[in-house]
C-alpha cells in the first residue's frame, strides 16, 4: 500500500458504496490489521471519509468496544502521506479538502485520491453474521447488550453521535477468548463541538439505515437519543432473533419492524405515522425475556425522545436487568 511496503494486502473482506475493506499484514510485526480504502473522487465520499477520521481521532482514550484507528494515510496518485493524530482539526480539514476536492491531480484518473484507514482486525466478522450462525444464547445476548451500552455511552461522553448503528456495523473480536463487540463504521457520525451534554445538540440531516432510524430522524430533527433507538432495535432483534430480508442484497438482517399486509415497515416510520402504537414486546415468545428487559426496550424505543433513555441512563439500567 505504501512506498515502504509497510502493509501487505491479504484479501478483500467487504465492499460497499463507501469503499473496500481488506485484511492486511503489518510486514514488520506480521500482525493483522483491517484496512479500509475510501475513494475521495467526489465531495460526498470525502465527507464520509472526513467524518470517520474526525470521530476516531477525536477519542482521547480508547474503549475496548470501539474500533481502534491505528493510522490514516492520504494517497494522492503514487504519493502516500500519513495524517498524524497531532494535526489540529482545522489543519487536517484544509489539507484533505484542498487535496481531495480542489487538487487538479484528483481529476486525473491516473492520479487517484484515496484515504486508507488502518484499524484493528476483528476475526469474528460482523455481529449480524455472528449471531445468525449460532443458536440463541441469553448469556451472550446479555454480554453484547452490556458491551454495546458501554460503547455508546463512551462515544456520547466524547461528544460523538454514531447515527448509523446496526448489526452490520458492529464487529466481533476473539482476541481474549470470549467475543468482544466493536462499534465500527463512523462515516455518518458527528463530532459535536463543546463540552456540554451531547443530547443538547440537534441534527437535521436524516441519515442511517431505514430499519434502525428513530421516528424523529425520519422528520429531520433529532439528537443523540436516535442512537438509543437504534440500539433498542438491535437488542430486541438480537434477543428474539427477528430478521428481515434486505431489499437490495436479499441478505438476512437482524432488525424489528411492523407488518402491514406483506409489506415490512421500519419501526421508526410506523411510530411516526401512529405515535400511540403499542409495541408488542416480546413479539414471539413471552418466555424469551423477563419483564424488566421488556420495560427497558420500551424505554429505549419511546416515540418521544424526551421519554427515551439516554446513553448514560441505559448504561446503568442494562446492568440491573435480570436477563
Amino acid at each position: 500500500m505504501a512506498t515502504e511496503a509497510k502493509y501487505s494486502i491479504v484479501r478483500e473482506v467487504g465492499r460497499g458504496s463507501y469503499g473496500v475493506v481488506y485484511e492486511a499484514i503489518v510486514n514488520q510485526t506480521r500482525s493483522k490489521v483491517a484496512v479500509k480504502r475510501m475513494h475521495c473522487n467526489v465531495p460526498e465520499n470525502v465527507e464520509l471519509a472526513l467524518q470517520e477520521f474526525w470521530a476516531l481521532q477525536s477519542i482521547q482514550r480508547q474503549h475496548e468496544n470501539v474500533i481502534q484507528l491505528e493510522e490514516c494515510i492520504l494517497q494522492n496518485g503514487q504519493v502516500f502521506q500519513p495524517i498524524s493524530h497531532r494535526y489540529r482539526k482545522s489543519d487536517s480539514h484544509l489539507l484533505l479538502i484542498e487535496t481531495c476536492l480542489k487538487g487538479r491531480r484528483c481529476m486525473d484518473p491516473k492520479s487517484a485520491c484515496f484515504l486508507w484507514f488502518v484499524m484493528e482486525f476483528c476475526d469474528g466478522g460482523n455481529m449480524n453474521e455472528y449471531l445468525l450462525s449460532r443458536s440463541p444464547d441469553a448469556q451472550l445476548n446479555n454480554s453484547f447488550m452490556r458491551q454495546l451500552s458501554s460503547a455508546v455511552a463512551f462515544l456520547h461522553r466524547n461528544q460523538i453521535v454514531h447515527r448509523d448503528l446496526k448489526s452490520d456495523n458492529i464487529l466481533i473480536s476473539h482476541r481474549r477468548g470470549s467475543p468482544i463487540v466493536k462499534v465500527a463504521d463512523f462515516g455518518l457520525s458527528k463530532v459535536c463541538q463543546g463540552k456540554g451534554n451531547v443530547n443538547q445538540h440537534r441534527f437535521s440531516s436524516a441519515c442511517g439505515s431505514n430499519f434502525y432510524m428513530a421516528p424523529e430522524v425520519w422528520e429531520g430533527h433529532y439528537t443523540a437519543k436516535a442512537d438509543i433507538f437504534a440500539l433498542g432495535i438491535i437488542f430486541w432483534a438480537m434477543v428474539e432473533r427477528i430478521t428481515f430480508r434486505d431489499g437490495d442484497t436479499e441478505k438476512e438482517l437482524l432488525g424489528t419492524y411492523i407488518c402491514q399486509g406483506k409489506e415490512l415497515i421500519p419501526l421508526g416510520e410506523a411510530l411516526l405515522e401512529n405515535p400511540n402504537m403499542k409495541l408488542q414486546i416480546p413479539l414471539k415468545n413471552k418466555k424469551s425475556m423477563p419483564d424488566d428487559l421488556c420495560k427497558l426496550l420500551h424505554d429505549m424505543l419511546a416515540f418521544n425522545p424526551k421519554e427515551r433513555l439516554d446513553a448514560f441512563q441505559l448504561e446503568v439500567r442494562i446492568r440491573q436487568i435480570s436477563y
